[in-house]
C-alpha cells in the first residue's frame, strides 16, 4: 500500500510559490503543522472513498514532518539530484490528488512542479554549467542559460493549453499596452498552465500566480473581487512587473529568475559573485529557479518563434 502524500504537499510547499523566495526555515510553526495534519486525516478518513483508501494510506505523523522538511530542503537547494530523488513520490501524491474531488487546482500546481522535477533528473545527465562568477571569455559574450536547450527539447512537441487561443490574445493585448514585449505573455502558461483560477497552497494565484503581497503592491485588488483571476489585469500587473525588473537587473533572464525567486536573492547572489548574468549565478540559485528560468525562455521561442536573446527591452 503506497503512501498518501497529498496533504504533505499542500503544508510543505507553503514557499514554494511565484514572486517570492523560499523560506530558510519551515514556513508554519510546529502548532499550525500539528493542526493541518490533523485536518488532511479528517478529511481523508470522510472524504477518500474505498477504492483510494484500499490503494493508499495517511501518512503516519513523524512521517509528514519529515517529509516536509526534506522536500522544503530540496526546493531551496542548489543540488538538482536533491529534487530530481522527489519523482516517484510526487507522482504518487499527483495521482492521489486526482482523484480526490476538489483538489483539481492543487493537482495542476503539482503537476508543473513534477516538470521540473522531471526535468531535473534530465539535467543531471548533461554536462554542469559553469560554477557561479566563472568566466570563459573576455569581453560580450551571446546569451547563455543553462539547460535552455534541455527545456526545447521538452516543450518543442507539447500542445498548446486548451485555453491559449481564447486567452493569449487578450494577455499580450495587456503587455502590449504596458509597454512589455507581448511574447512576454505566454510566462502564463509556466506559471499557470493558462488557467485564471490557478491557486497554489502558499496562496499563489491566477494566470501568473501572485502571492497577495505582490499583487496588491502591483495594484491588484486579492479581495472581492480577487482580481488576481481577471486575465487582462492580471497581465498588465505582471507586464508592469516584469518591466520594472528588467530595469533593475538590466536582461530578461535574470528579470525571470527575480520573479520566481525574489529581488532579493537574485541581487545578493550577482554582487556575491561580483557577477552580471543569469548563467553566472545559475549553479547558485535553487533548484526551481534554475529550472524556471530557461522553461520560460524555451516556453516564449517555442511559442513564439522569438529566442532569448531577440525579447525587445521594455518600452519607456
Amino acid at each position: 500500500m503506497r503512501s498518501l502524500f497529498i496533504f504533505l504537499f499542500l503544508t510543505a510547499a507553503t514557499g514554494w510559490a511565484a514572486t517570492e523566495p523560499p523560506p530558510a526555515k519551515p514556513p508554519v510553526s510546529a502548532a499550525e503543522s500539528d493542526e493541518l495534519y490533523d485536518l488532511g486525516k479528517s478529511m481523508f478518513d470522510r472524504y477518500a472513498t474505498p477504492e483510494i483508501k484500499a490503494q493508499y494510506e495517511f501518512p503516519s505523523r513523524e512521517r509528514w514532518n519529515t517529509f516536509a522538511t526534506r522536500l522544503q530542503q530540496a526546493l531551496d537547494s542548489n543540488k538538482l539530484e536533491d529534487l530530481a530523488a522527489f519523482e516517484d513520490e510526487a507522482k504518487s501524491g499527483l495521482t492521489a490528488l486526482r482523484m480526490l474531488p476538489g483538489y483539481g487546482d492543487y493537482a495542476d500546481w503539482l503537476s508543473q512542479r513534477i516538470d521540473y522535477i522531471e526535468a531535473a533528473k534530465q539535467a543531471l545527465h548533461r554536462p554542469a554549467p559553469r560554477p557561479p562568477g566563472a568566466r570563459t571569455t573576455r569581453g560580450p559574450r551571446p546569451l547563455d542559460i543553462p539547460y535552455y536547450d534541455l527545456w526545447l527539447e521538452r516543450i518543442r512537441n507539447r500542445p498548446q493549453p486548451a485555453q491559449a487561443e481564447e486567452l493569449i490574445p487578450i494577455l499580450r493585448a495587456a503587455f502590449k499596452a504596458e509597454g512589455v514585449p507581448p511574447e512576454l505573455a505566454w510566462l502564463a502558461e509556466v506559471e499557470s498552465t493558462l488557467d485564471p483560477a490557478a491557486r497554489s497552497p502558499a496562496g499563489a494565484k491566477g494566470l501568473f500566480q501572485f502571492m497577495p503581497e505582490t499583487a496588491k503592491a502591483m495594484g491588484l485588488s486579492t479581495f472581492l473581487p480577487d482580481e488576481r483571476a481577471d486575465a487582462e489585469k492580471s497581465a498588465r500587473a505582471a507586464a508592469r512587473y516584469l518591466g520594472q525588473l528588467h530595469g533593475k537587473f538590466g536582461d530578461w533572464p535574470l528579470a525571470f529568475a527575480a520573479y520566481n525567486a525574489g529581488e532579493g536573492r537574485v541581487r545578493r547572489l550577482l554582487a556575491a559573485h561580483s557577477s552580471k548574468t543569469f548563467a553566472d549565478i545559475s549553479a547558485a540559485l535553487s533548484s526551481e529557479t534554475r529550472m524556471y528560468v530557461p522553461k520560460v525562455c524555451a516556453t516564449i521561442a517555442v511559442r513564439t518563434g522569438v529566442t532569448p536573446g531577440k525579447i525587445a527591452r521594455p518600452r519607456s
